[in-house]
């Protein structure tokens, strides 16, 4: 068996992003925890940590980091149940357990605060989200970098259980004057290669994809860079570029005419989907209900 302080120290210095931090976390010094991410590497022979600014797990190292997730929810469950051993330790080495979570960006802008308001009222878990684009969080599930994920991939990942979500609206929008100067001769493949978009990253697709919808074709569009949520909405309506918008974040400026669609009624639904690892920790079962709860009050 392998020393879980050792797997402890690993998963605190991928979490904590350096060995100076998780001394702290772990109430131990930067040379301990050196010493045992150091040890345990040499048992199992391959780097487990790239260090760096900040450092990162390797993929056996992640791998570890998932397993250290487990065991400290399954900790936390004892305590619960068992409030006397709680009271005797109140806080284990290695603090509170985390939950890593992969989630799309316009989740987290809309819905994804309200399932986590409700389980962290109920439960003293740690939450570590990461963004990515709803089609490569099941990568990170793939990879074993996190516990759960908000994807856009209706077929399990292998180990995982699914839950459809419902489906996230998107409308096309700008404001009335960038909709006037680009548009005016009517939404065509010709004005959609003059008028610039706004694009979140590089995975973006959904301004190609509503595109290709309305054109019946792939065209190079002109973007704007803006890795934000809030960020699309403010740009929209400073008339910087039009873009694909979630409707919950813009049915309002739609209502009062600070933004227009560029073509009513033609909106873009992308099917989502909650993706969490099958072993039976009741922490992630609390954390599922909540995301199902969630989006069931808020995705159609």
């Amino acid at each position: 068996m392998v020393d879980h302080a050792l797997i402890a120290a690993v998963a605190a210095v991928v979490r904590e992003g350096s060995f100076e931090r998780a001394a702290r976390a772990l109430f131990i010094t930067p040379s301990a925890v050196s010493q045992r991410v150091r040890l345990l590497e040499e048992r199992i022979g391959t780097v487990l940590i790239v260090r760096g600014q900040p450092c990162v797990a390797t993929e056996v190292g992640a791998r570890l980091c998932r397993h250290a997730e487990f065991v400290g929810m399954l900790e936390a469950e004892l305590r619960r149940d068992l409030p006397a051993l709680a009271s005797a330790d109140p806080v284990p080495d290695g603090g509170r357990p985390t939950l890593r979570i992969a989630v799309n960006a316009d989740s987290l802008g809309t819905w994804f605060i309200d399932a986590m308001a409700r389980v962290t009222q109920a439960d003293t878990a740690l939450l570590d989200i990461v963004v990515d684009d709803q089609e490569h969080t099941a990568e990170w599930l793939r990879r074993g970098r996190v516990l759960a994920a908000v994807t856009a991939l209706a077929t399990p990942v292998a180990g995982c259980r699914l839950h459809r979500l419902g489906s996230l609206r998107y409308v096309a929008t700008a404001s009335p004057s960038f909709a006037s100067r680009w548009f005016a001769p009517g939404l065509s493949a010709a004005t959609l290669r003059r008028a610039p978009a706004l694009r979140f990253d590089r995975k973006d697709r959904l301004q190609e994809q509503w595109v290709r919808r309305q054109v019946r074709r792939d065209l190079d569009l002109p973007s704007h860079w803006l890795p934000s949520t809030h960020a699309f909405v403010d740009a929209a309506l400073a008339g910087i570029g039009w873009c694909m918008n979630p409707l919950p974040l813009v049915q309002t400026h739609l209502d009062s005419g600070r933004l227009v669609e560029l073509i009513p009624g033609r909106t873009l639904d992308v099917p989502l989907y909650w993706q969490c690892s099958r072993l039976p920790v009741p922490t992630l079962d609390r954390l599922t209900a909540a995301v199902v709860a969630a989006a069931g009050r808020a995705l159609g």
